[in-house]
């Protein structure tokens, strides 16, 4: 991030976690860097600000040991960097008018954080205030700080599962904190709630979108697989749903470590109104069945062989999954029942967001959940499925 690669810094994370703390420290280290560059702390509610976002960065001033040379005020709240007359400004946007009457005595605002990001309305909030607020220079950065909600569909969680250019998504919990910073109540309070209510612990203190109990998946991991990793995997298992419109074409490449019961996935291709023929040459571009022989297998929905057969008339080994009673529920509980399945989330965004999104139906009066699996927005869990019918078709498996 200060090699000036990433202007966009996502912090999710549990309680204890600092990622408020770090934020804050961030912001001032980041305003000192950019003598002409000035800076802007938001909340949803205003009436917010002054115990949250304020009394951080004042904290964090003092840790770094430059609180005196600001000049701070509380009506109107901001605090000025003596030396240049940099400013740091606060605003709910719950008056969001008052961003677009924003002035500042020389230089731009570039960098903003949204703390609690998940009490924003959405994206679209976010847009408007940082078209009101970051306008010219050549230095911008934008810190958005959360605790994860429970269910997956939450934006804030979606957003931070989008690639996106110049977007960094870091997560962190109270694990990584050194226990004296945090307590022996807060400790004592996170281990009791880990006994009483695991869902609840994963949620509030490791910040995991638990769900609201509906997921499907109660398994996944979203993380990076390095160039390495993927380097020295001994077989690869290429998956395909196929598509037209609006039903996408998907494609996923797996791995799978038997030993440990961990299911990999770290490619993904998605395409609608896209003929065999070019997602056939997308595939040979990416290097798909040109492993030794014996290393790598591509399956594809067999309910359309021509399909199949357009493939390997263009030079890919692909064969039709065979389909048969039971053989849906065989291989979503084989996924269901393996100790990880691990998504790069930056190689895999529609793939994370498939799996992470993906719950049962409810009776709409009632609420009961219903059997079986919906048949909607699951292409590249169809595709990683067909990837893996090998695996989860042996006996015993």
């Amino acid at each position: 991030m200060r090699a000036g690669q990433v202007d966009e810094l996502i912090l999710a994370g549990g309680r204890g976690s600092t990622k408020s703390s770090f934020a804050a420290i961030e912001l001032l280290l980041q305003l000192l860097a950019h003598p002409r560059c000035h800076a802007a702390a938001l909340r949803r509610v205003a009436a917010t600000l002054r115990s949250s976002v304020f009394e951080q960065i004042l904290w964090a001033a003092g840790q770094l040991g430059i609180l005196g040379a600001f000049e701070v005020t509380v009506s109107p709240m901001r605090m000025i960097y003596k030396p240049t007359g940099q400013r740091i400004l606060f605003f709910g946007l719950d008056d969001a008018g008052k961003l677009k009457s924003v002035k500042l005595p020389f230089g731009h605002l570039g960098i903003v954080w949204f703390e609690e990001l998940d009490q924003f309305d959405g994206p679209e909030q976010l847009r408007s205030a940082l078209q009101s607020l970051v306008r010219g220079g050549d230095y911008s950065l934008v810190l958005e700080s959360f605790n994860p909600p429970p269910s997956p569909k939450s934006w804030v969680n979606r957003r931070a599962l989008e690639a996106a250019e110049g977007r960094l998504v870091h997560r962190s919990d109270y694990r990584s904190v050194p226990p004296g910073w945090l307590g022996k109540r807060f400790l004592r309070d996170a281990e009791e709630l880990r006994k009483k209510d695991e869902t609840a612990f994963r949620n509030e203190y490791l910040g995991e979108a638990v769900g609201s109990g509906t997921a499907v998946f109660l398994n996944l991991r979203f993380e990076e697989v390095t160039d390495e990793e993927i380097g020295g995997f001994e077989r690869r298992y290429h998956g395909v749903d196929w598509g037209w419109f609006p039903d996408p074409w998907a494609f996923n490449s797996c791995a799978y470590d038997p030993a440990r019961r961990i299911l990999t996935v770290w490619d993904e291709a998605t395409r609608q109104r896209t003929s065999n023929e070019d997602t056939a040459r997308l595939l040979l571009q990416k290097g798909v069945m040109q492993g030794p022989e014996g290393t790598e297998t591509l399956y594809a929905d067999s309910a359309e062989p021509k399909s199949c057969g357009d493939y390997r008339a263009m030079g890919l080994g692909c064969r039709g999954v065979e389909k048969g009673p039971g053989s849906l529920a065989a291989g979503m509980k084989w996924m269901q029942g393996l100790a990880a399945i691990r998504i790069d989330p930056a190689r895999c965004p529609d793939t994370a967001r498939e799996f992470g999104q993906y719950e049962y139906r409810k009776k709409p009066l009632t609420g009961e959940v219903l059997p079986g699996w919906p048949d909607k927005d699951n292409h590249h869990i169809d595709a990683v499925r067909y990837a893996l019918c090998e695996v989860w078709k042996r006996r015993g498996a």
